[in-house]
């Protein structure tokens, strides 16, 4: 018969004898675990909007042009992230069963995945970001605006790549204190250096939309390097030991087992944003610009509760490893509680002060007109995204990644790119926004549908054993 991981595998007298996440009280676990990633997403989030900020103030087609790049960077956070999900989720998964030598190899052979990932954007950078372009818009100052910023950010994404894979080795063993400090580190430089080089102060060259690429990938070069030295000598459950190093075939098909179908979730969203792009710039540019200042703004509002998302992998994975049916339910429970509470402060500011946010972004009249009534409308959405993110995380959690996959293309595919397409044929701009409350009920239909099937699979069976 075969036996529990948890009694083939000798435990080492340099690992301790019992995670925290197996034993300290949930609520508490996840605000332990959960607040340093939310807080460090929240700085993450500056990367998104500081440049956006300062770009707006060059010009309108300056902003523009950031805003279209969002689809392929989003592809590059999608592969980089995605990969540190299956990370995360199987090195956890392995420390709850005590199989520590499985949780080292996850390690190494994830670092070389996200240098692989690496090297595909660079390629990427140097040959078709024009072509991005030009299939979008034919305005020639967008065009060269974006070229400058997107090649940038493609052709130096180590900082990127690296930075989120070392990241996930920290949060995998609950020390999320450190990637607060890493992002924060990044987002700092960046904040510090997009004025310099965007606009030439205090003796720095006049770089325009091409430094605030700059200022971009300086900041999550500076937070990768951190983040390495924090792996090495703050994280000794998961050595980083890549002497003799070969690449193992079953580690990194266990990875992208619960990785790719998060990297294609997260993917579908860069053709969901261009899409859509595609459809609002037939209304005029002004509109895909108050587009991109949307994502801007939400990002603020998502990021905490993707913090949330990556804070509740590792607890749920670990207590699904050690077969605590008790602690997986308690955390689902407290996550979506924790979730809804976010989204409704979300929910709340974009209702109620729309015109102050846009004008963040130096939004003329025309982007005030079109802006408020549409983060007025995607804002219903919030809520029940909320629900829809945490079960992904459960999904992830216990290696059915492909679930949170199909709950994403129902959303964004198919529901709300033809329901966006569908309203546009009305001619009426506001009309077009509704397509993301429309496309969130369904989300949340087969989120639900989802959940109620790995609960009896794979749950539910814990309580028997």
């Amino acid at each position: 018969m075969k036996k529990h991981p948890q009694k083939n595998t000798p435990q080492t007298a340099d690992v301790p004898q019992e995670n925290k996440m197996g034993y300290m009280p949930v609520n508490k676990l996840i605000i332990n675990m959960a607040l340093p990633m939310m807080i460090s997403m929240m700085v993450q989030a500056l990367y998104n909007v500081v440049d956006s900020v300062f770009v707006s103030r060059i010009s309108e087609n300056a902003l523009t042009a950031v805003s279209l790049a969002f689809p392929m960077q989003n592809l590059m956070i999608a592969v980089a992230a995605g990969t540190g999900v299956g990370i995360n989720a199987l090195l956890s998964r392995s420390l709850g069963e005590k199989n520590f030598k499985r949780a080292r190899d996850t390690a190494v052979n994830g670092v070389f995945l996200a240098v692989l990932s690496c090297l595909v954007f660079i390629i990427i950078g140097f040959t078709v970001v024009g072509t991005f372009y030009r299939s979008q818009t034919d305005v020639a100052e967008i065009v060269d605006y974006g070229v400058q910023y997107l090649t940038i950010c493609c052709c130096i994404s180590p900082g990127l790549f690296l930075g989120i894979t070392f990241e996930r080795l920290l949060q995998s063993t609950g020390r999320t204190i450190y990637t607060m400090i890493t992002q924060s580190l990044g987002a700092i430089i960046n904040l510090i250096f997009d004025p310099l080089l965007i606009f030439g102060l205090l003796g720095f060259p006049k770089l325009g939309v091409a430094g605030a690429a700059i200022a971009t990938v300086a900041g999550q070069i500076c937070g990768t390097l951190l983040a390495f030295y924090f792996c090495r000598k703050k994280n000794p459950e998961v050595p980083l030991h890549f002497r003799g190093f070969r690449p193992q075939g079953e580690i990194i098909k266990a990875i992208y087992a619960v990785g790719l179908p998060t990297i294609i979730m997260q993917s579908i969203g860069s053709v969901m944003v261009y899409g859509v792009n595609r459809i609002l710039i037939t209304f005029s540019t002004t509109a895909t610009a108050v587009f991109g200042v949307y994502f801007k703004l939400q990002s603020f509002i998502f990021m905490p509760v993707f913090g949330l998302n990556n804070g509740l992998v590792p607890v749920m994975a670990y207590n699904y490893g050690a077969r605590n049916k008790e602690r997986i339910m308690k955390a689902m429970k407290f996550g979506v509680l924790l979730a809804m509470c976010i989204m409704g402060v979300g929910v709340l500011a974009f209702q109620l002060v729309p015109g102050t946010l846009l004008r963040f972004f130096d939004a003329s009249a025309a982007m005030l007109e079109i802006g408020r009534p549409a983060l007025r409308i995607i804002s219903i959405s919030f809520i029940p995204a909320a629900f829809c993110i945490v079960c992904g995380s459960m999904f992830q959690a216990l290696g059915n990644g492909v679930y949170s996959m199909f709950v994403s293309v129902t959303r964004q595919l198919i529901v709300l790119l033809p329901a966006a397409y569908l309203l546009s044929l009305t001619e009426q701009l506001e009309l077009v926004w509704l397509a993301f409350p429309i496309a969130e009920v369904a989300s949340v239909c087969v989120s639900t549908l989802f959940f109620r099937r790995i609960y009896r699979q794979r749950i539910s069976p814990l309580e028997k054993n």
